[in-house]
């Protein structure tokens, strides 16, 4: 029987029976699979067919979580969602940051950017000059500039330094390190000329710049030096004028903003923008430059004696206070500070305190005459001792009772009279007159460090103490106090507190004068006339300084011989001496108050030995070089004790 072909398309396979199925009952076999089914085509089962299964028909069943070999995986609706979230959120947040930073913070940022191509440099302002009273300069300021560099910038090292060496005088080998350092900024020199940085400039050099770094020169050397000051490295006063005037002299400093390229150099077309600085002012001072330079060169002389440790002189206007000159040996120089003994950069003059000794006892016996115990013509018969308390004072020698006159108290310098004197006017009193002749509190004079001296109130006085401070023991002041004391008595009783500053000119050429300081009259013209006279005998025929005297003049003071505190016993013993001279001339036309002191350890010599030359020569020299008339008018006789008085006037009258 012929077999029928069979259909490529199709499989025909024996049917078997159908496992499962029940007895005697027929089931009937599976649709046979189509081709595609063995290859992975579409899947079984009616829904590949696109129709409902047959009746009858089954699909097999599948473990739970299975699928369909080649079926996509399905996917829930909250899976996209979460999937949209996570792209589309991230996208928002990205494109709202580059909106605002391009819309809103753009300008910030453009203007950042543009700083960060801003240097800022300072321009220093020129520290105001200090000129004495003829405009000669003490001290003053020059340009000069710092040589800095930035490391990072800087091309070439070891080229750069050997071009900076021979400008600089400075060692390649340490240019070079410096300029290969870790860090932004390196100095590379200071204070360096205006010609020197013309020539670097010319260089073009990467990552070398300048700065503001000016000069304060002092011209004048150690000449005046204490009274000026000086300045440290930064340029701010650190002594003297220098440091009481800093805002005035200091000025206020400017500052250059520029666009700099990546080389640290300005660009040529960026922007430059200037804030001028203001310079300082100029401080005229009431100190003659000539008369200084002659004081300090007769002080440098008296410590040059082996004996003398310190010699401190002031030279005062008589009628307006003015301080002519001011120093103490030793000095310095203030270009030098840095070099110098800490110990040596203050002002003795304003600072030291001494005690010192008979120069006080005109204030004591200006009380007696004010207070009208005394005239210069009364007469005391005054011991070689006095006891007072549990001392006794003695004069320099004692001596057998002598009638001397006020005058002759005063000439003589003795300590027995004074004191006797002193006792007559009270201890109250006496301190009255002490503190309104400026003893116990500071001038007020333009300078830092002034002491106020010590006196104590008379309350607390013991008897000791009530014998020693009419003679100038007992109680302290500086040189300038005492030169004040002696202006008052040469002004006819009217204190002027001495002054230093004549005034201050801005850089517009304004100019402010200080206010002058109040005038106070201490004791009546005719006490101070009375005085005037009594000081002159000092300096006259049997007086305790004739080596005072300057020829053509006459002249009226007092000496001093204070004995000096021991440091090492807290005692006087072995303590040497401090002497004194104060005085003015003319004597007859006040013009002039010179003060000395000297301070002399190992020696007992007495003011009158080597304190009144000094005086004599620094009178002298500002006497002269200020053109002061000599005086016309003879120096009258003294009476010095009752036998003079009598000789003077035979009829007692």
């Amino acid at each position: 029987m012929a077999v029928p072909p069979r259909d490529p398309g199709r499989r025909t396979a024996p049917r078997p029976a159908v496992r499962g199925a029940r007895s005697g009952v027929p089931v009937r076999p599976r649709a046979p699979l189509p081709p595609a089914a063995t290859r992975g085509g579409a899947p079984r089962g009616a829904a590949a067919r696109g129709g409902a299964p047959r009746a009858g028909a089954f699909a097999p069943r599948r473990p739970p979580g299975s699928r369909r070999a080649g079926r996509p995986l399905s996917v829930g609706p909250r899976r996209l969602w979460w999937g949209l979230v996570l792209v589309v959120v991230p996208l928002l947040v990205v494109t709202g940051k580059l909106v605002l930073l391009q819309g809103v913070d753009g300008a910030d940022y453009a203007y950042a950017a543009e700083q960060d191509r801003l240097a800022t440099y300072p321009i220093a302002a020129l520290r105001g000059a200090v000129v004495d009273r003829d405009g000669h300069p003490f001290a003053y300021t020059v340009d000069a500039s710092r040589v800095v560099a930035d490391p990072t910038v800087v091309e070439d090292p070891e080229k750069t330094a050997l071009a900076l060496s021979a400008l600089l005088d400075a060692p390649i080998d340490e240019l070079t390190d410096q300029l290969s350092a870790d860090g932004r900024y390196v100095v590379l020199a200071r204070q360096v000329a205006p010609e020197t940085t013309d020539a670097i400039d010319e260089l073009g050099l990467a990552g070398v710049s300048f700065e503001d770094d000016p000069v304060r020169l002092y011209p004048a050397g150690s000449v005046g030096g204490q009274i000026v000051g000086w300045v440290g490295r930064d340029g701010a006063g650190l002594g003297g004028i220098e440091l009481r005037f800093e805002d005035q002299l200091a000025g206020t400093d400017g500052q250059r903003r520029v666009e700099v390229g990546s080389g640290g150099n300005p660009i040529p077309s960026g922007i430059d923008e200037s804030t001028p600085a203001t310079d300082g002012s100029t401080v005229e001072l009431t100190v003659d430059q000539d008369v200084q330079f002659m004081t300090e060169q007769r002080l440098a002389e008296a410590c040059a004696d082996g004996a003398t440790t310190r010699a401190s002189a002031v030279v005062l206007d008589v009628h307006t206070g003015e301080v002519v000159a001011m120093g103490s040996c030793p000095g310095y120089d203030p270009s030098q500070a840095g070099r110098t003994d800490p110990e040596l950069l203050g002002n003795p003059v304003v600072s030291d305190v001494f005690e010192p000794g008979s120069v006080m006892k005109a204030v004591t016996l200006a009380a007696a005459v004010e207070e009208g115990r005394a005239r210069p013509d009364t007469v005391l018969i005054v011991n070689g001792h006095i006891e007072a308390g549990d001392v006794v004072v003695t004069d320099a020698h004692d001596h057998a009772p002598v009638d001397w006159t006020v005058t002759g108290i005063l000439a003589k310098s003795s300590n027995v009279g004074t004191i006797m004197l002193a006792r007559e006017v009270g201890d109250a009193t006496l301190e009255r007159y002490l503190r309104a002749f400026g003893v116990g509190e500071e001038t007020g004079v333009e300078l830092p460090g002034e002491s106020a001296g010590i006196l104590e109130d008379s309350a607390d006085w013991t008897e000791s103490r009530a014998a020693n401070v009419p003679i100038g023991q007992g109680v302290s002041v500086t040189t300038l106090q005492m030169a004040s004391v002696y202006q008052a008595i040469a002004n006819g009783g009217v204190r002027i507190p001495p002054r230093l500053v004549e005034s201050l000119t801005a850089p517009d050429g304004t100019t402010a004068t200080p206010e002058a300081p109040e005038a106070t009259r201490v004791v009546s013209e005719d006490t101070a006339d009375a005085l005037a006279y009594m000081l002159e005998a000092v300096v006259g025929p049997g007086g305790t300084a004739p080596l005072g005297e300057v020829e053509g003049y006459r002249v009226a003071g007092k000496t001093g011989t204070a004995q000096r505190p021991n440091p090492e016993c807290n005692c006087y013993a072995g303590g040497g001496y401090v002497t004194t001279f104060v005085g003015f001339a003319p004597a007859d036309d006040p013009q002039y108050v010179v003060a000395v002191d000297l301070e002399r350890p190992s020696s007992d010599a007495e003011g009158g030995q080597v304190a009144a030359p000094v005086f004599a020569d620094v009178m002298r020299a500002v006497l002269t070089h200020n053109g002061v008339v000599p005086s016309g008018t003879e120096r009258p006789d003294f009476p010095l004790t009752a036998a003079d008085l009598a000789a003077r006037d035979p009829a007692g009258d």
